[in-house]
């Protein structure tokens, strides 16, 4: 039973932060149709920034609590230097072209983005440690864990009730879900489609380079950091149904349980187990659990 319980926590605090990437990712997808493949890479900007921008003089880590701080204006900085870099000086000029086009745009991205981390943050791994031991240890059975660990899932629910209710509480979120269902009669109605774009895939921005910030104290940021991470994003949005926030998490918790029980029963399955489900759930619904209603077109 306490197994149990580990593999469940363990499977919780994993998720937390991969919903919070992922939420990103079906966003952008929901309303843009783009498959972000550099998704991965902001992320991994958001975790480089938030390192900088803790150490920036203090000669080492800020203290904890201005360190969270820190690692939030981090995440803001990068969604506004690059969200509309990316979104108005690249991706609009191929807007109303195949999807694997813009597929591959992003992809071209990936590469350049990894080749300026090299050259702006190199090849040094950087830490943040402080931040990480704001909280106690948090004990459960004979284990104990971080507290900060239980921050992220703070997080990640913070992240998924604020996106609720902004899409659903606000006149600018209901004009985004109104975009979802249709950019043609969107525009048609008046609604300035490009503005909507832009504020989207800024938003998508941000919410990678907030879960960089945020899991930078608990990983070793390197280059490369950001790779494997997208590819398992992509399983937690296939599996959830692509444009859906609570398709994604509940794919994220359906991902982070797979994984955690594999570590703890049979390590060498770690990845094969989270593939296996995502092909169980295309095969049972090829949409995935949750996809959007597509609007039935006359």
């Amino acid at each position: 039973m306490e197994e149990v319980a580990v593999i469940v926590v363990d499977g919780v605090i994993y998720a937390s932060w991969l919903f919070i990437v992922a939420v990103g990712l079906t966003l952008i997808f929901g309303v843009m149709r783009i498959v972000n493949i550099a998704h991965g890479a902001i992320y991994a900007i958001g975790a480089y920034a938030a390192a900088s921008l803790v150490s920036l003089g203090f000669g080492g880590d800020a203290p904890p609590w201005i360190s969270l701080a820190l690692m939030v204006v981090a995440a803001v900085s990068v969604a506004v230097l690059v969200g509309p870099l990316i979104e108005r000086g690249v991706l609009r000029w191929f807007y109303g072209r195949d999807e694997m086009v813009l597929l591959l745009v992003t992809y071209a991205l990936l590469y350049i983005f990894d080749s300026l981390m090299l050259i702006i943050w190199g090849t040094t791994p950087y830490y943040v440690t402080s931040a990480y031991t704001i909280f106690d240890t948090v004990k459960i059975g004979h284990l104990s864990y971080v507290g900060y660990d239980f921050l992220l899932i703070a997080v990640a629910v913070a992240v998924g009730g604020g996106l609720h209710a902004y899409l659903s509480c606000t006149s600018q979120g209901k004009l985004i879900t109104a975009v979802i269902f249709s950019a043609e009669v969107s525009s048609a109605m008046g609604v300035k489609v490009s503005r909507i774009y832009t504020l989207t895939f800024t938003l998508g921005v941000f919410l990678a380079a907030l879960a960089g910030a945020f899991t930078s104290p608990m990983i070793s940021i390197q280059p490369g950091v950001g790779t494997n991470l997208i590819i398992i994003s992509f399983a937690v949005i296939i599996i959830g149904g692509l444009g859906s926030i609570y398709g994604a998490a509940v794919g994220a918790l359906i991902v982070g349980i797979c994984r955690s029980g594999a570590i703890h029963i049979a390590p060498q399955a770690e990845l094969f187990v989270v593939y296996v489900v995502m092909v169980l759930v295309l095969l049972i619904r090829p949409e995935g659990l949750f996809a959007p209603m597509k609007v039935r077109r006359i």
